[in-house]
């Protein structure tokens, strides 16, 4: 596997900053250090960001196999302004499975945790649910386009984070007032791809396609409450993440991310995913449970 991934390039497009991001440094035998700045968001550690790197500490200590499942819990907030260190267990190396636990450290405590197991290629009966009847992403507007227009609706000390350049090109097929998005569905749909991924080795196709996972996946479990981020009436957070790898990922290429949500209750909200390649593969689903606690109004 290919290791310190574009170290010498100079990083100035979001799309090699996340690559450099996921090319976590090694400290010692199972002991690895990663960049806590970057990602979606600079006010915390991105959840995605925590699970890629994670995972890309697991497959520094496997070499010849690949992820079909990973399943963490976030524990404390991520601190973006120092690094997170990962220990990796090895907890079993067997004929055709392997498994890791991965603890993610800052400021002496456990962040988050995670385990992932590996698996050899194998030949077995297949079948997949087939992929919805949705629209292509041409035409549809680009995740950059919808944060310039809404821009001017933030206070300005937000505007500049909000539309900085992101390294996963993202077109939702419904987009939601960020202020005023009214009762919606749960059903949750975008296409996603990070045309720089063309080339990239299967475990950094991975990694980028688990920290793209997270986006929007949480969202559904807002949508039939009328709710979002900005508008300061919801206090959410991502509290577990599950991931299964069914396919080849080849992130350079558009992909469907549908997803739903199909229980909100006692200030928690349980949302999946789909995600197929544009000619319909199942190539991977996802499960995530949120913190969805009402924010007291002053």
């Amino acid at each position: 596997m290919q290791n310190n991934v574009r170290k010498s390039l100079q990083m100035t497009d979001p799309a090699d900053e996340l690559i450099d991001l996921l090319d976590i440094e090694t400290l010692e035998v199972d002991l690895f250090r990663g960049k806590g700045a970057g990602g979606e968001t600079t006010q915390r550690i991105y959840g995605g960001q925590v699970i890629a790197q994670s995972l890309m500490a697991a497959y520094r200590t496997v070499d010849d196999r690949l992820c079909h499942s990973l399943h963490a819990y976030f524990i404390r907030a991520g601190d973006p302004s120092i690094p997170v260190i990962y220990e990796v267990d090895r907890a079993r190396d067997g004929g055709s499975f392997t498994t890791r636990r991965i603890v993610a450290i800052q400021h002496g405590r456990q962040i988050f945790n995670m385990s992932a197991s590996f698996h050899v290629e194998e030949d077995g009966w297949d079948h997949q649910h087939p992929m919805p009847d949705i629209p292509g992403p041409d035409g549809l507007m680009s995740r950059a386009e919808e944060r310039d227009r809404d821009a001017e609706r933030l206070p300005e000390k937000f505007r500049a984070d909000f539309t900085r350049p992101r390294p996963i090109e993202v077109r939702e097929l419904d987009p939601r007032d960020m202020f005023d998005p009214g009762v919606q569905d749960d059903a949750n749909h975008l296409w996603f791809r990070m045309p720089e991924a063309r080339g990239l080795d299967p475990q950094m196709q991975h990694c980028l396609l688990a920290y793209a996972s997270d986006m929007n996946l949480l969202g559904s479990s807002l949508r039939p409450h009328a709710l979002t981020w900005f508008q300061g009436r919801v206090m959410t957070a991502s509290l577990d993440h599950a991931m299964w790898f069914h396919g080849p990922i080849a992130f350079e290429n558009w992909h469907l991310y549908t997803m739903d949500a199909p229980f909100t209750g006692g200030a928690r909200g349980f949302n999946r995913g789909a995600i197929y390649t544009a000619d319909g593969t199942l190539v991977a689903s996802t499960a995530q449970e949120g913190l969805v606690r009402p924010r007291k109004q002053k």
